[in-house]
């Protein structure tokens, strides 16, 4: 049998296999010839971490009551209440437990060397999401880490430099965007696609993108799918009537790129020589909270905890919200009305690791 490059799903092999549900965010043992040396993500903002600090958008939350559970109880342009998927899986692959902003000022060369992040809130794979909030659009990102491998070349050479890119994991979540704030609300999209297409044109833009990066030296990549993102605060609130219901339209569109995606993943690991791309389920874990929330610890699945929990995101989420806001947060799936609560991604990382695993 062919022997694959270690990938997100392989590291999980070399150490337990399969991990306790236990939701806490496993650790790995890995081999010294195994170590990940660094993690880079890239997308949205599920996984932003403070990018979106240095640009005018709409797309901030560099202000209370955001961060209230990360160290020093600072916010720092997570969207959500303490650490999010990039520092959790940074921390799982045995890196480190934060996972900076690539345009973070008080980046050091360690910094550098172990991973960043470059993801930016309100991102897309449809280049037209990427200038709604505004957010920094996936091509930006990119040449982002252009100048991020030219600054560590200068660093450390070119052979230790292309080394560490070929070790590192990529990890890639966006498209949450495109569905729900451009294509399910601006006319635009839908004049020339219908939801087939315009999925297509979304996997398109994503096998692109992992192309880009497999030229400039990335070999490992985690590609996460879609949420059940109808189902979030915001949309019931907006399109779910007066029940709250999830929107429908909208998560069979997630069902239907998350189709096409793992599909085109397959068909990259056929073509990339010497690079495995893996499919990252999130939609059926994160619909399990939602609809199960008891089953994980959780009290409620259908809003959040700031404020009223129904619309609040970004500047609705604010310190004004403090009288309504929930007191424990750890009882909600959601934080705001878009993101989940630092408790509810690590329940997601743990099962999708564990998952992930379960596949060899």
């Amino acid at each position: 049998m062919k022997f694959l490059p270690v990938s997100i799903l392989l590291l999980l092999l070399l150490g337990n296999s399969l991990f306790p549900l236990n939701y806490a965010v496993p650790s790995i043992s890995l081999p010294n010839d195994r170590k990940v040396p660094a993690v880079f993500v890239f997308g949205d903002s599920i996984v932003d971490t403070g990018n979106n600090n240095y640009i005018k958008t709409s797309a901030k939350c560099n202000f209370p009551p955001y961060g209230r559970d990360f160290i020093g109880g600072k916010p720092t342009g997570r969207f959500s209440n303490g650490r999010v998927p990039s520092d959790l899986i940074a921390e799982a692959l045995g890196v480190k437990k934060i996972l900076p902003a690539y345009l973070d000022p008080n980046l050091q060369l360690q910094d550098l060397l172990t991973g960043v992040c470059f993801a930016s809130g309100g991102n897309g794979y449809d280049p037209i999401t990427s200038t709604l909030a505004p957010a920094f659009s996936l091509s930006d990102q990119l040449n982002q880490f252009k100048e991020y491998t030219q600054k560590i070349k200068s660093a450390v050479g070119e052979e230790r430099s292309a080394a560490i890119l070929s070790k590192s994991v990529f990890v890639i979540c966006t498209g949450a965007n495109d569905i729900v704030n451009n294509y399910f609300t601006l006319p635009f999209r839908r004049l020339h696609y219908d939801v087939n297409s315009y999925a297509d044109f979304l996997v398109n833009s994503a096998s692109s993108f992992i192309q880009e990066l497999y030229g400039l030296g990335a070999r490992r990549f985690g590609v996460m799918s879609l949420p059940p993102i109808g189902c979030v605060p915001s949309q019931r609130t907006v399109r779910g009537g007066i029940q709250r219901e999830c929107f429908k339209e909208a998560n069979q569109a997630a069902v239907i790129f998350n189709s096409k995606l793992s599909s085109a993943l397959l068909s990259l690991n056929s073509t990339l020589h010497d690079a495995l791309v893996i499919y990252l389920d999130v939609y059926n874990p994160l619909l399990s909270l939602i609809q199960n929330p008891a089953k994980y610890g959780f009290n409620v699945g259908n809003k959040g905890c700031c404020g009223t929990g129904k619309i609040e995101v970004t500047y609705l989420c604010n310190s004004f919200d403090d009288p309504l806001t929930c007191k424990d947060d750890t009882k909600y799936v959601f934080w705001d009305s878009f993101h989940p609560t630092e408790k509810a991604y690590e329940t997601l990382v743990t099962i999708v690791l564990n998952k992930a695993g379960s596949l060899f």
